[in-house]
């Protein structure tokens, strides 16, 4: 199954009050498995950026002064999230400001029935607990030394790490085999794309001087229970 997970960064925290998305990270997986696609673009909001939001994400106006508005690549961004699952923390924030935007330059509706919050399965899943984004990656041991400040490339990439983890780890429905085969069934556009990171299967029949070791070991037992147990049934 494709799913996108994606975050966002803004310059504040309601569309509805004026605020805009100013940056927006998609990472592609395929059976919870990372494939290497992504998405990742900065826009310019046509507003100032506050000084508080600036302190959690970086972006400045000057640097946000030469990006593209969103419009300008609104239909790049709608072919890669396609129409599976997007997976977001705290998701309704984000789908808030990606629908506000495409309303604005006149595209489609991202549907809310394709929303996955992360944040709804981390309270269920450790009710009581923390369920920030660091806290996510401290509980499951996913390292972000390289998140410095908010990223939105860097977070889903992050997120999808963790969403792995809250929805089984790897082995999710023991459905390796489909992983592996994927590239094969896939289109030939994402084929290419995509980068298989389950383990090819190890031998487990014993060999020859295993075999030879353990009758070895066997030979040196007194009265084993086995003896004893035999002609009973």
């Amino acid at each position: 199954m494709r799913e996108i997970v994606f975050d966002t960064e803004t310059t504040g925290l309601s569309p509805l009050a004026g605020d805009r998305t100013v940056e927006i990270g998609c990472v592609e997986m395929y059976n919870r498995v990372e494939t290497g696609r992504t998405f990742h673009a900065y826009f310019n909001p046509c507003r100032p950026m506050p000084s508080g939001a600036e302190a959690v994400h970086g972006l400045s106006d000057a640097f946000l002064a030469d990006k593209p508005k969103f419009l300008e690549r609104a239909e790049e961004l709608l072919e890669f999230l396609g129409d599976c699952p997007l997976v977001a923390h705290n998701a309704s924030f984000d789908f808030g400001f990606l629908n506000h935007e495409l309303n604005n330059c006149g595209r489609p509706l991202v549907c809310m029935t394709r929303m996955v919050d992360t944040l709804s399965l981390a309270r269920m899943r450790h009710p009581g607990a923390k369920h920030s984004l660091d806290a996510l990656c401290t509980r499951f041991g996913v390292d972000r030394s390289v998140r410095i400040k908010h990223g939105a490339l860097i977070d889903a990439q992050l997120l999808a790490a963790c969403y792995v983890e809250l929805t089984g780890g790897r082995q999710i429905g023991l459905s390796l085999a489909e992983v592996e085969n994927l590239a094969a069934s896939a289109e030939p556009a994402q084929s290419a794309a995509i980068v298989v990171r389950v383990r090819p299967p190890r031998p487990h029949s014993a060999t020859e001087e295993e075999l030879l070791a353990h009758a070895g070991f066997l030979a040196t037992l007194t009265d084993p229970i086995w003896n004893r147990l035999e002609g009973r049934g």
